[in-house]
């Protein structure tokens, strides 16, 4: 009975929705980083899309307004690491957070002698635990264009490693993989990738574990290739995570 009903919302969700078939496709023909998917894949993603947005609270700030396109934009960029996963994997949270351009976060860092340093951060994009991601549009708008950089698929991987608490690069794994396996493997690269840059990943994955995890991912996505270069057997890992092969052929 539960599974009737969830079909029933999910097919009256998809039959009010305010955007066609046609209007994804407007939306993602900008985004050079859907071009690899099928055309089965492309109306699985804004099936998804929709749902999405019918299932997240967007909001501007500093002034923003959101426009529709705006909103489809991130939408799409958003729901390609779940593509194969499922709506159910950015359960427990509601808000995203659009700023116009980066945006400035506090923070104090207590160092080794006990001082406390305070100052001022500016972000494109952060994800808080149980909370919203937020995002500076500016940044948004120049994702998805296969260049290796993505902040929107950067902060919902961090969502999807949240998933069983803080980020820290270990996210609920597929049943048939391997925790072991995957804590070796990311552990080994994560050491040899901050003593040895790697072509085309960004050097900010050097940062901890859940920074690398996410830079890895807007590598899969964007440019699979030159995660294939610097680390194949993390590629490997990241198609049995995300069950896409993003290097491969179209399915």
């Amino acid at each position: 009975m539960f599974e009737f009903f969830r079909q029933w919302r999910k097919g009256r969700i998809l039959a009010n929705s305010p955007f066609s078939t046609s209007d994804w496709q407007q939306a993602a023909a900008r985004l050079p980083v859907l071009d690899r998917l099928s055309s089965r894949q492309r109306l699985s993603l804004y099936e998804l899309a929709t749902l999405f947005l019918h299932a997240k609270r967007f909001s501007g700030a500093g002034g923003l307004v959101l426009s529709d396109s705006m909103r489809q934009s991130i939408s799409l960029q958003a729901c390609l690491p779940i593509l194969n996963l499922g709506l159910d994997w950015y359960d427990g949270w509601s808000d995203i957070i659009v700023y116009p351009d980066a945006f400035t976060r506090e923070s104090s860092i207590v160092d080794e002698f006990g001082v406390t340093h305070s100052g001022s951060r500016h972000l494109s994009g952060e994800a808080w635990l149980r909370g919203p991601v937020v995002l500076s549009w500016r940044d948004a708008e120049q994702a998805g264009h296969v260049d290796g950089h993505n902040v929107v698929i950067h902060e919902f991987v961090h969502k999807l490693d949240m998933m069983n608490g803080l980020a820290n690069g270990f996210p609920p794994l597929q049943r048939d993989m391997s925790p072991g396996n995957w804590s070796q493997l990311m552990n080994e690269a994560f050491e040899d990738f901050q003593l040895h840059p790697k072509q085309g990943l960004d050097r900010y994955g050097a940062t901890d574990p859940a920074e690398f995890f996410a830079v890895l991912s807007e590598v899969f996505f964007e440019t699979p290739d030159n995660l294939i270069a610097a680390y194949p057997e993390l590629y490997s890992l990241m198609t049995q995570f995300y069950l896409q092969d993003t290097a491969g052929h179209r399915q």
